[in-house]
């Protein structure tokens, strides 16, 4: 039996590299009850490499009719996760081809042996997509790798009286005899595990022309999540532009360890909305993800730190700006401390599907900016991140291509200062101006 593609070691049995999808059209209907989920996707793909099969991530639903334009499928099978789909015969780099799928069943989170269960899940009420790395199979038939990014449209039917919040900006909200429909446009590219569908019981509550958030009518969003605006003001003064129309924080009636990151919306449970700084740093964190991890995102999970390094140390920014418990720098001092009482095995840079997410990935990845910040001076370091940000927008990125654009953008061989901080295991020491 022919081995099936992974399209990054990180991940592995996910991602076909020899094609990319281009966009994703959604039309999706869920009843709570029994957690039954039914969809039609429409896939339009581009061959990358000449290629005779098609491999795409879809776990625990069942498909029940394919149709394919461009090409003839020859048979189609459905396997560890996958749906593998045999062509009659090889078509050719740069061949465009429209691949619709109706699939149904009841879904549920995935596990995997380094990262755990990710995915569509159920709450009391309701429902939370939480699919970073490796879940948002779980719900659409997709090419699930972070370098593949398309655009989105996601329609999904749901019972009178619950909300649906997705990705982008509502397109349509309707009302029918079995209950309501809502679609949700994303017209920038998207990598398939910021994908998302939240559904509850919900009211939105509008801070302003771009924030809202969307919780169970009596949540408190007082000095929590009304510091949104406040926020993004700010963000958008340092980091540039914000890069999507709207930004929405979405609050589940339960009790939810951590927040979930998704392109233009992020998931918090009711237990964030707190005063107190240890959970409204993640408020400032997931928000910042929006333009690091989200508009410029990662091509190899190996390079996580430049998604987790940065949102971290925008929450030590917000500290600093807010009147919060430490400056900027204390904080950087306070983790560079905690941190050398730590094991020092990690490579920051490919610190290992293990290791991907340990706390140390996000500390040291925003002492290695505070590393820069120190030896170029604020205004060069500024202007880089926004230049980060501003250039690369809705591409898939390495760290080398970071380093390159620092380079170039402070004059300075920005490759050999953050060496140690990326590429050695022991921490360097603090960083000193």
């Amino acid at each position: 039996m022919p081995l099936l593609p992974t399209a990054d070691p990180y991940l592995p049995g996910h991602g076909d590299p020899s094609y990319a999808v281009r966009h994703y059209d959604l039309d999706l209907a869920y009843v709570p009850d029994g957690n039954r989920l039914t969809g039609t996707a429409v896939l339009d793909l581009v061959v990358r490499e000449p290629t005779a099969r098609l491999v795409l991530d879809l776990a625990h639903l069942r498909v029940s009719k394919l149709r394919l334009e461009g090409a003839r499928i020859k048979k189609w099978s459905a396997r560890d996760h996958r749906l593998v789909i045999q062509l009659d015969r090889a078509v050719a780099a740069g061949a465009a081809l429209r691949l619709t799928v109706q699939y149904g069943g009841s879904p549920r989170p995935v596990v995997a042996k380094h990262h755990g269960d990710a995915g569509w899940e159920e709450l009391e009420d309701g429902v939370i997509v939480a699919a970073q790395p490796h879940g948002a199979p779980t719900w659409f038939p997709c090419n699930d790798r972070p370098d593949d990014k398309a655009t989105y449209r996601i329609t999904l039917a749901a019972p009178a009286g619950y909300t649906v919040v997705s990705n982008g900006s509502l397109a349509a909200h309707e009302r029918r005899a079995s209950g309501e429909s809502w679609t949700w446009v994303m017209d920038r590219p998207m990598a398939t595990y910021l994908a998302t569908v939240q559904i509850g019981r919900y009211t939105a509550t509008e801070h302003d022309a771009r924030t809202r958030t969307v919780a169970p009518p009596d949540a408190d969003l007082v000095d929590s999540f009304d510091q949104q605006p406040a926020m993004l003001a700010y963000f958008e003064r340092v980091f540039g532009p914000y890069p999507f129309d709207a930004y929405a924080a979405v609050i589940t009636d339960d009790e939810l360890e951590i927040p979930l990151e998704s392109q233009s919306l992020s998931t918090f449970g009711r237990n964030f909305c707190s005063s107190d700084w240890s959970q409204v740093r993640l408020i400032a964190h997931e928000l910042a993800h929006q333009w690091y991890g989200n508009a410029v995102t990662l091509r190899r999970w190996q390079d996580i730190w430049l998604h987790e390094g940065f949102a971290c140390y925008a929450e030590w920014l917000w500290s600093e700006e807010s009147g919060g418990p430490r400056t900027c720098d204390e904080w950087a001092r306070h983790h560079h401390e905690r941190l050398t009482g730590l094991d020092q095995d990690l490579i920051l840079a490919d610190p290992g599907p293990e290791l991907m997410f340990d706390d140390r990935v996000y500390k040291r990845g925003a002492l290695a900016l505070h590393a820069l910040r120190v030896a170029v001076g604020d205004d060069a370091f500024f202007d880089v991140l926004r230049e980060w940000a501003a250039s690369r927008a809705g591409d898939s990125v390495t760290t080398e291509e970071f380093l390159d654009l620092a380079s170039e953008r402070t004059g300075s061989d920005v490759e050999a200062l953050l060496r140690p901080w990326l590429y050695d295991a022991a921490l360097p020491p603090y960083p000193k101006g």
